[in-house]
């Protein structure tokens, strides 16, 4: 190691931190080992850091000591791929989750390194579960089995193991009595598609005609989902196959619009007509109008296929907003009948 420090010092002052960058690595490498020789008690150093990060702390210390870093500054991360030993078991699991789901602020190692670091077994499919009662999420971890249970921004998730049907099976049987959406079966590599949908597909289960507190799963809504994937593609399409409507008030407009899905979905002027709970002359007298707005468009397939398709996710949007506006309400109503803390009582709350 002497050798090497001459060596630093024996060049010009001006090259002395080029010279530094290049022999520095072997001098961390040779203080190591005389770390471990000398001290009884760095013999064990390998098995509590890995060799390379302990050289990388060498050279952060060596570098403070000469003066080219600043004591306090932020040490160097374990190079990727590597995780230190010491990492506890719940935030590994917090790493692993972050790195299966696309997480940007996610540690740059393994995945092999954060499973065996977390104690979870890599499958090949995973699915995703988004709850609504994060006071039950421990307790539905368990009852699923050995899951990986985070925060996804602000909602608690859990990732599970997907072996086939019976992971289905299984939850819909943990999960029954409680809203929560559960996402599609996806290799490991997509894990952050199915976290996505679940996420996507939680705020439209009010959509499906029940209130009762029952999960959903993405499997089964894959058409509504692929309908409300781009609003701005649905604004595109309604301007382009519902344009014959514009001339119209909002209410004709919407009674027609009613009316031609349901015509559309059903196939004849009686089944949408109990569709709609009206009587098929006023269904009758209805696509009579549409037909002069549209005129032989509507005779080919392809042309009410996409009148369907826009039809379907104006819909659909029109539910979501509604829903997301009740829900609006619901939070101003909460905070309105808040009552400000007093001086003395915010005083006693955060501890003074």
């Amino acid at each position: 190691m002497c050798e090497l420090t001459h060596r630093i010092w024996a060049r010009p002052r001006g090259e002395w931190t080029r010279v530094l960058r290049k022999e520095l690595p072997a001098i961390a490498d040779q203080v190591v080992d005389v770390l471990q020789r000398s001290i009884p008690e760095f013999a064990t150093l390998p098995s509590v850091i890995d060799r390379d990060d302990a050289k990388s702390f060498v050279e952060n210390a060596l570098l403070i000591a000469l003066g080219y870093r600043e004591e306090g500054a932020e040490e160097p991360a374990p190079r990727p791929g590597r995780l230190p030993a010491a990492v506890p078991i719940d935030r590994a699991r917090r790493q692993l989750f972050a790195a299966l789901t696309g997480d940007p602020c996610a540690p740059e190692h393994s995945l092999v390194e954060l499973a065996r670091s977390a104690r979870w077994t890599l499958p090949d499919a995973v699915r995703a579960v988004v709850l609504t009662s994060p006071g039950e999420a421990g307790q539905l971890a368990s009852a699923l089995g050995d899951t990986l249970l985070s925060l996804a921004d602000g909602e608690t998730c859990l990732l599970v193991a997907d072996e086939g049907q019976g992971t289905r099976h299984t939850l819909e049987n943990v999960l029954r009595g409680r809203p929560a959406a559960v996402g599609h079966a996806v290799p490991l590599a997509e894990t952050a598609s199915s976290l996505h949908w679940a996420r996507r597909l939680l705020p439209l289960r009010a959509q499906r005609g029940a209130h009762t507190p029952e999960p959903v799963f993405v499997d089964d809504h894959l058409t509504l989902l692929l309908l409300l994937q781009d609003e701005s593609l649905t604004r595109a399409l309604s301007g382009r196959w519902l344009s014959p409507l514009d001339d119209l008030t909002p209410r004709q407009s919407e009674r027609l619009e009613v009316t031609l899905l349901a015509w559309l979905e059903s196939g004849g002027a009686p089944e949408a007509a109990r569709t709609l709970q009206v009587h098929p002359q006023t269904v009758r007298y209805r696509l009579r109008q549409i037909e002069k707005l549209f005129g032989p468009a509507l005779r080919d397939p392809r042309t009410r296929f996409e009148l369907e398709m826009t039809l379907r996710s104006r819909r659909l949007l029109a539910q979501l907003r509604r829903s997301q506006a009740r829900a609006g309400r619901r939070a101003r109503a909460v905070a309105a009948g808040m009552r400000p803390l007093g001086i003395a009582r915010e005083a006693r709350v955060n501890g003074l």
